[in-house]
């Protein structure tokens, strides 16, 4: 603004001055633009024809497009799979955008791993270039229900013009309730229901050939996982579940790709045993929530990311949790 004043005096009394400050103040227009331009999706290369791209670790905002979870993407002899969708339709259409340019194989389906907005609010795009869209059964309860109504209608209030009433929830085209391997351009996937956890959908891929696992939220990789109504108990086994794997690779919902299986799983793992154990001792002695809050030790996990943010929420719904188990 100051720079747009002094152009004003200088135009009346300096030419060469307003010549000057109006090339200074087109320099900080695309300065500030591009500092201001959103993020595109990009594909990171993690092994043999697989692909990660990474979400920001952050809540979702307009101002991020809700661009705050991965997806993966695994390029076959003939086609190109794509597990999750990120949050946005614009994002989708940009994820595509980059895979054109990557290869000339179709994109011929996308997995699921669980029915939260940022990884299904992009299925619409691809449900409009045709591509197969398969998950679990039980995000069909989400679907229909009003929390899945009201969260669309939040988003399209607090992330337009990037969620807007254009904006839809789409079913999948196969539901998958048991495990199965689908044979896709000489890779096998194999598809493994881990719910309920994270949520009662759960859906992991395991591409054995390339020793990769795709986990979806049941690992968040480098940050404090968001917990929610999930069954902390339930995740916990999960994660066990899938060290049984030993993967070299774990392409996770969120944060970076992990070459560390079992340390990576094991922070996420710690994090849920951790809250089960504070908040089920508080619950068991009738403490209340605010005072055992107040006085665990939470510094083995306070330097993660969005510590500020979901910690207390986690631990409180820890709490209500717990206390349901009491005797």
């Amino acid at each position: 603004m100051l720079i747009y004043r002094i152009h004003a005096w200088a135009s009346g009394n300096r030419p060469w001055l307003c010549l000057f400050l109006g090339v200074a103040a087109w320099a900080f227009g695309q300065q500030a633009a591009a500092q201001a331009a959103p993020q595109r999706p990009s594909l990171t290369p993690v092994g043999d024809g697989i692909f990660l791209v990474q979400g920001l670790s952050a809540l979702g905002s307009a101002e991020n497009r809700n661009f705050i979870s991965n997806a993966s993407v695994i390029v076959t002899a003939s086609s190109v799979v794509v597990v999750d969708a990120l949050g946005a339709p614009a994002l989708a259409r940009e994820l595509m955008e980059e895979i054109r340019k990557l290869t000339p194989n179709p994109i011929s389906h996308v997995i699921v791993t669980h029915y939260h907005a940022d990884h299904v609010y992009g299925l619409q795009a691809f449900r409009d270039a045709g591509v197969k869209i398969i998950a679990h059964p039980l995000a069909q309860v989400y679907l229909h229900s009003d929390a899945a109504q009201l969260r669309l209608q939040a988003s399209r209030e607090e992330m337009a013009p990037w969620v807007d009433d254009n904006t839809r929830l789409v079913a999948a085209d196969v539901w998958v309730d048991k495990p199965t391997v689908l044979k896709i351009g000489g890779l096998e996937f194999h598809l493994k229901p881990a719910g309920p956890a994270h949520t009662p959908e759960d859906l992991v891929v395991w591409i054995p050939e390339r020793k990769t696992l795709v986990a979806g939220d049941l690992v968040f990789r480098g940050r404090v996982p968001f917990v929610g109504q999930a069954d902390s108990g339930q995740w916990i086994h999960a994660l066990d579940g899938l060290l049984a794997y030993e993967a070299d690779t774990i392409l996770p919902g969120h944060g970076p790709v992990s070459s560390k299986a079992r340390q990576d799983l094991q922070l996420t793992r710690d994090y849920l045993a951790f809250l089960r154990q504070t908040m089920g001792d508080a619950a068991r002695n009738m403490e209340p929530f605010e005072d055992a809050y107040a006085r665990t030790d939470w510094s083995r996990f306070a330097n993660l990311p969005l510590f500020g943010v979901a910690n207390r929420i986690n631990a409180f719904n820890t709490y209500l949790l717990m206390e349901k188990l009491v005797p």
